[in-house]
């Protein structure tokens, strides 16, 4: 593995079919960020047990010093408001989770997704306002007890919902946030699906941080030149929104596939693109991409993702895990090495 992350180091520096960045100008130390990634728990690999242990501590060595866990929510249909909570992650299981990577010394997000049947992620989309009163008191049921649990297991935040556009700009939101303070002391934010509906969100004020995901497009895979245009856009609109909000950025999700393709593409999975492998564009990719995120606004940075198997990846992989491939030298440069 060390060779491996030896070869990969000057990813960083050396941006392929690009010249190099533009330099950037000398400022003050950036605040201490979170750097980590979300854990997926893999089957036979629960949250806790002895091989996730030691997952953890594989990213740990990489230079993590946070863990973002994701139970699920669950609805039947996307106009459904029949929300639930997932059998995937009990609250047993989650304590489990949260204790063993604070033993570690992990910093812990909890940052719930819904699972809607037969849709994507997050896709609830209600006919009306009845719809949506509806909806939300199903998922502030089904929340807040898992806020409660991330609160006695030593969860640092929390978020109360992920990457649920049509819910964006709802007010309903705001009994949520209310409820979930009640019983998690801990920083609290909310995930947008992107910095657009991060600009449209209206309850940033109530809450601790400005959270989001990333899967921008970048451009063909060998066009690296291309990527700079989307990737300073893209941060200088979280600078902005820092600058709106007076809130720091969480990228709670920052994700590409080692996957031929990817780039254009960096959000389908493994199931909606089928593809050939191709490490090195999620390794240049996450290089450009942590290296312009190292910036005052941005308070945390959060990968997806990594399983709680530690010998998922590897060279034929073609999932978002950086698990034993190019990638993980990346990591282990831009956060351990880090001055």
């Amino acid at each position: 593995m060390l060779r491996r992350h030896i070869l990969a180091t000057p990813l960083l520096a050396a941006p392929f079919g690009a010249a190099a960045q533009p330099a950037r100008t000398p400022a003050a130390a950036p605040p201490a960020i979170w750097r980590g990634a979300n854990i997926e728990q893999a089957d036979r690999y629960p949250l806790g047990g002895a091989e996730a242990q030691r997952s953890l501590r594989m990213l740990a060595g990489l230079g993590a010093d946070s863990v973002a866990y994701t139970p699920y929510l669950w609805q039947p249909t996307a106009a459904s408001a029949e929300v639930v909570r997932g059998s995937d992650t009990p609250d047993a299981a989650l304590a489990a989770g949260i204790r063993q990577a604070r033993e570690m010394r992990l910093k812990v997000l909890v940052k719930p997704h819904l699972w809607v049947n037969n849709a994507r992620p997050g896709e609830a989309r209600m006919a009306d306002d009845a719809g949506w009163r509806r909806w939300f008191t199903a998922y502030n049921a089904a929340l807040v007890p898992m806020a409660r649990a991330a609160q006695e297991a030593g969860a640092e935040a929390f978020s109360i919902g992920s990457a649920i556009r049509a819910a964006n700009t709802r007010p309903e939101w705001r009994e949520t946030i209310a409820s979930v303070r009640q019983v998690f002391r801990g920083r609290v934010l909310s995930v947008a699906a992107d910095v657009e509906d991060a600009e449209a969100f209206p309850h940033w004020a109530l809450l601790d941080a400005v959270g989001l995901r990333i899967y921008r497009p970048l451009g063909a895979d060998d066009r690296g030149a291309d990527w700079v245009g989307p990737i300073t856009r893209e941060v200088e609109r979280l600078d902005r929104l820092e600058q709106r909000f007076r809130k720091k950025i969480w990228v709670a999700e920052l994700g590409i596939r080692s996957a031929a393709g990817a780039a254009a593409n960096p959000i389908a999975s493994v199931e909606e693109r089928p593809s050939l492998p191709y490490q090195r564009v999620q390794a240049e990719a996450l290089a450009r991409w942590l290296r312009r995120l190292d910036r005052p606004s941005v308070e945390a940075v959060m990968l997806w993702r990594w399983f709680s198997d530690p010998s998922r990846g590897g060279e034929f992989d073609t999932d978002f895990t950086p698990q034993g491939k190019l990638a993980e030298g990346v990591l282990l440069h831009a956060w351990l090495a880090r001055p």
